[in-house]
């Protein structure tokens, strides 16, 4: 059993009270990170924030917190003047599923709102080269997974949310990305998702992200939800079972392909998406061994990659490198996936 400093142990440690228990501690140290000046997250960047936002609003839904709901009040506040958009359209995606989660959890319209008003200029990011797709940002140099993987998700969120000729919009765009997306070449032969396409819109080989696997799963799950097409579970199922038999460290804890070198400032963030998303699938399409790497990581997390303030590393096999917001909310997806079994 794990003791975690001031916080009350309950005996037995049974069935999930722990993982429960570790994503209010870990959720904790997360928060102290939190700058109320800026609505944002001190040690990390934007994208990265709109990633810790989601987290904190997840573990308020599951451990009936307010301080999601605070939150999101605060980064409204001090942000909105500029809507929440920026020359990365990826970065938008990330601030526009955090808008959708937020309204989920308090039902303020201006978050659903707001979303919507990213995605509109998300769309301003297709075009016809490689036969459709967005670009990764508004230079148009680069076609790549990320972005059109969170377009679709956006799209499909935003369907079921909204009502008549705009819910048929959106779904229309869910649908025509990942047809696009399918077509595309950046699912493998292995069935992982390569990081994008070279300048002939070939998959280009580049490496199998993490989080390129997991938006991607909360996107089909969402569409599959929409349209009642099996086909799109079985997609998202193969890429899972892809991910988490092969991504990983010999033990079964999921590697990024950077590790164990420091990962920059993005790299850290990736195992989260991918944990938050996979988590996502299995409360709508549940499989036993999602259960069981959920779980696994979520244990090696704590008992392997933590220092005595409760601050979380990069590599979840451990030891303990350094701890910033962005590890810290990764470790969050997994912990919250991990509670909320």
């Amino acid at each position: 059993m794990i003791f975690v400093p001031g916080v009350a142990m309950a005996e037995p440690d049974g069935g999930n009270n722990r993982y429960d228990r570790w994503a209010r501690t870990s959720g904790t140290v997360l928060a102290g990170w939190y700058n109320p000046k800026t609505g944002l997250y001190d040690t990390t960047n934007w994208w990265n924030a709109a990633n810790a936002f989601n987290a904190e609003i997840d573990l308020s839904r599951q451990q009936r917190l307010d301080i999601g709901a605070r939150h999101a009040a605060i980064t409204y506040d001090r942000n909105i003047e500029g809507g929440f958009f920026n020359s990365y359209y990826d970065d938008e995606g990330w601030w526009a599923l955090a808008w959708i989660n937020a309204y989920d959890l308090t039902k303020d319209k201006r978050y659903l709102a707001t979303a919507r008003s990213v995605f509109g200029d998300m769309t301003t990011g297709w075009d016809d080269v490689c036969g459709g797709g967005i670009w990764w940002n508004k230079e148009r140099n680069y076609k790549n997974a990320i972005p059109n993987e969170l377009f679709i998700s956006v799209a499909a969120r935003l369907a079921a949310r909204t009502k008549g000729a705009a819910s048929k919009e959106y779904l229309d765009w869910a649908v025509r990305g990942w047809k696009w997306f399918e077509a595309s070449g950046m699912i493998n032969s292995a069935g992982l998702v390569n990081d994008g396409l070279d300048d002939s819109c070939a998959n280009n080989g580049r490496p199998t992200w993490t989080y390129n696997q997991g938006v991607i799963l909360g996107a089909l799950t969402d569409l599959a939800a929409l349209t009642r097409d099996p086909e799109l579970l079985r997609t998202a199922h193969r890429i899972a079972n892809a991910a988490i038999t092969t991504i990983v460290y010999p033990n079964g804890i999921l590697r990024e392909p950077c590790e164990p070198d420091v990962c920059g400032a993005d790299g850290p963030q990736f195992k989260g998406v991918f944990m938050r998303n996979l988590g996502y699938l299995n409360a709508h399409s549940p499989r036993p061994q999602y259960a069981d790497f959920i779980r696994l990581n979520a244990t090696s997390i704590w008992e392997n990659n933590r220092n005595s303030a409760n601050q979380v590393g990069l590599i979840w096999t451990g030891p303990f490198d350094s701890a910033d917001a962005a590890r810290q909310s990764s470790a969050q997806d997994a912990l919250n996936a991990a509670a909320a079994l």
